[in-house]
């Protein structure tokens, strides 16, 4: 076998049509191994012997596309001093583009004796392991272009794509739980319909099945475990994987591209799969174990903000440039629009606490690609200080988990809510304004994949999470819910209904309030998951959508007519903060926002500070937009009066005198279909109007 000099960049296996150059970085290795594999099980060994700056490299001739491989990293394996080298461990590359296979757990993939872990094992693990795939980095994107949709018209959809498509009628068997899945006719059609303009995929970088969730016969169906940062998981390739998930991956971008639809990765760069001191080693821990890794003041050990076991090295400029590489990769190789990080505080812990001034965000900053798509951060980690709202650097948006926890709260009917409320309904100010960020920051969230669905928050008060084998100990247990009257399924007709309408108010709520709404697959109608708030492990019909015979439901039908509503209206997705005063330069005099009591007063301070206040009118003025159009031109729109009666009981609202003559009924969660737009009837200003208990209406005047 001929083998070249090569090149130390770009890391990975790259291939150039007659052979693939291989590079990987580690200033811990004496020697290391590039292992070529066979489908017989067999392999060939090549020294990679030039190294520029700890880059081991070499170029071999005739190695093509679909080449498994590995690493064999000879070195010190001395845990007291943080290094994990083992030979008999064949590594996974950081850099693979695809990985093949899966882990088949035993002690042959750990760097040490179940017995004695300080003792080195020198079982061979390549029998056990994922490889390593060279792939073909050529593909046909046509015409292909990024949305770029603004943050003011995109309406995201969160989505697992087995767990989307899985049980879709409409799928053929072989497709379902796939990238394909997602290209699929009847999976566009339905996000299409629904105003969807953005597709947020739960991890789709390789990941790992935990050996423990295995012997308990689970898996780690969320796959917030990764391996492998520049590789689409294995699992979810229909086609092969031997480099057909790349090619799968990207046509299903494509496809959605077509349709207008952008794709958002949640993607975990806050640790691996290699958990901690007793964890595996399958790549960056037997590479070069403490520049990859955050180690404790005991280098056998390691810090450990994300709950998994490790964090990643923040301050290494190796970590730093996976990383950034990483994410360059995906947009520019794979098309994605955009990233949402998990416990991206943990990105920011350069040393111990957490600095939004950190080099990650540095990076981010400077960086040409990585800047232009959409970055979202979920602002927290289970470290000390980790709960970071409104904390992250301007050009990054957040997961508002403080919207979240207020809507809950509003209409289960906690007090002292309404004042808090009324920040988050218009997008926040007190989280984002201060360091120039603009209610666009706000991603708004009522569910999400991580605790209750929709159905599920306004069934249970209690979690239900005796399948993942953890004796309901899993998962939070302040969920903020409330079951409506009874726990879990009944027939009581009257629980059924209020059920109904409090899903109904959660949709409106989130669609009328400013920032960037976004819905979880499947609440649109009404999935459950019989009360297990983290079904991480449950890769099963629990977990799965469950789509209904008839895509036709009120609770559909509804959510559709609020998405396109938000659409359709400027007024409810604006770019700028309210002023609460009249605008200049709009000749209107009238406020631009203003807020009443249900008696048509203007709420005052004692109206804010009630403990028990759980009803207002909000009017937004359509005529008072202060921020321009595209062109510089001025933007108008109709204005609405949103009516919240969260209370226990029936209340009149008087329409204010002084804010419109004529209104119309374009939403009223009281009605089982809601009311979609252009249905309901005609209001006077003056009129009273009762509102049900725990229902919202919203009236529309043209401009």
């Amino acid at each position: 076998m001929q083998v070249w000099p090569g090149e130390a960049y770009p890391l990975g296996a790259t291939y150039d049509g007659a052979g693939t150059n291989f590079a990987v970085f580690t200033e811990a290795a004496d020697r290391v191994e590039l292992c070529l594999l066979h489908d017989d099980g067999s392999e060939t060994a090549v020294e990679l012997r030039e190294s520029d700056a700890f880059v081991r490299h070499a170029y071999v001739p005739g190695v093509m596309p679909g080449q498994r491989y590995g690493f064999r990293v000879h070195g010190p394996y001395d845990p007291g001093r943080g290094l994990r080298c083992n030979s008999a461990k064949l590594l996974l590359d950081p850099y693979a583009k695809a990985i093949s296979g899966s882990v088949r757990w035993g002690e042959e993939v750990y760097g040490y004796h179940f017995g004695a872990p300080e003792r080195r094992n020198d079982l061979d693990s390549a029998p056990h392991t994922m490889t390593s795939v060279v792939i073909n980095p050529y593909f046909d994107w046509g015409d292909d272009r990024p949305p770029r949709t603004e943050y003011h018209h995109t309406v995201i959809y969160e989505a697992h794509v087995k767990g989307l498509t899985m049980r879709h009628p409409g799928l053929p068997e072989e497709l379902r739980g796939t990238y394909a899945a997602l290209a699929h006719p009847a999976i566009i059609e339905h996000l299409t319909k629904l105003g969807v303009t953005a597709l947020e995929l739960m991890p789709v970088h390789q990941f790992v099945n935990d050996h423990r969730l295995v012997d308990m016969g689970l898996n780690n169906y969320w796959g917030y475990n990764t391996i492998g940062f520049f590789a689409p998981h294995n699992a979810y390739a229909s086609w092969g994987d031997r480099g057909q998930q790349v090619l799968e991956f990207k046509s299903a971008v494509r496809a959605l591209h077509e349709a207008g639809i952008e794709v958002i990765l949640d993607v975990v760069y806050n640790h691996t799969a290699e958990g901690n001191h007793l964890g595996p080693t399958l790549s960056f821990k037997g590479i070069d174990n403490p520049s990859y890794y955050r180690l404790a003041e005991d280098l056998r050990y390691y810090m450990d903000t994300t709950g998994t076991g490790n964090s990643l090295l923040m301050r290494s400029p190796h970590v730093l440039q996976l990383i950034m590489d990483s994410l360059r990769y995906w947009v520019t190789d794979m098309h994605v629009d955009g990233f949402r990080f998990d416990l991206a505080a943990t990105l920011a812990r350069q040393f111990h606490e957490v600095d939004r001034l950190s080099s990650f965000f540095d990076l981010v900053q400077q960086d040409p690609v990585v800047s232009q798509v959409k970055l979202i951060a979920e602002p927290w980690d289970v470290g000390e200080g980790g709960y970071q709202v409104g904390n992250f650097p301007p050009l990054w948006t957040e997961w508002n988990g403080k919207y979240r926890d207020t809507v809950r709260d509003l209409w289960r009917g906690e007090p002292r809510t309404l004042a808090e409320f009324a920040s988050r309904l218009t997008g926040s100010s007190d989280l984002y304004q201060d360091d120039g960020r603009r209610p666009l920051a706000s991603i708004n969230f009522v569910t999400c994949h991580d605790g209750f669905t929709l159905h599920d928050l306004v069934s249970y008060n209690e979690k239900h999470n005796a399948a993942n084998g953890e004796d309901n100990r899993d998962g939070e247990s302040h969920n903020r819910s409330w079951n409506c009257g009874a726990e879990g399924g009944t027939d009581d007709p009257e629980v059924l209904r209020l059920r109904a309408r409090q899903m109904r108010n959660f949709i409106a709520t989130l669609m009328l309030s400013q920032g960037v709404p976004m819905i979880s697959h499947g609440d649109e109608f009404a999935r459950t998951q019989g009360g297990n708030n983290n079904a991480y492990c449950q890769d099963n019909e629990l977990s799965w959508v469950d789509w209904p015979e008839s895509l036709e439901s009120d609770l559909l039908e509804f959510t559709r007519a609020m998405v396109w509503l938000r659409r359709d209206h400027p007024v409810l997705r604006r770019r700028r903060f309210f002023h609460g005063r009249p605008v200049e330069g709009t000749h209107d005099e009238l406020s631009d926002i203003a807020w009443f009591t249900p008696e048509g007063g203007e709420m005052t301070q004692r109206d804010w500070n009630s403990a028990q206040a759980s009803a207002l009118t909000v009017f937004l003025n359509g005529n008072a937009i202060s921020e321009p159009g595209p062109r510089g031109e001025r933007i108008t729109d109709d204005s609405f009066l949103l009516m919240f009666n969260a209370s226990p009981e029936p209340l009149d609202f008087l329409v204010p005198v002084d804010h419109g003559r004529q209104w119309q009924v374009v939403v009223d969660t009281a009605r089982p279909e809601g009311v979609p737009p252009g249905a309901g009837g005609k209001v006077a200003a003056g009129d009273r109007i009762t509102l049900p208990d725990r229902s919202l209406t919203v009236l529309q005047r043209p401009t």
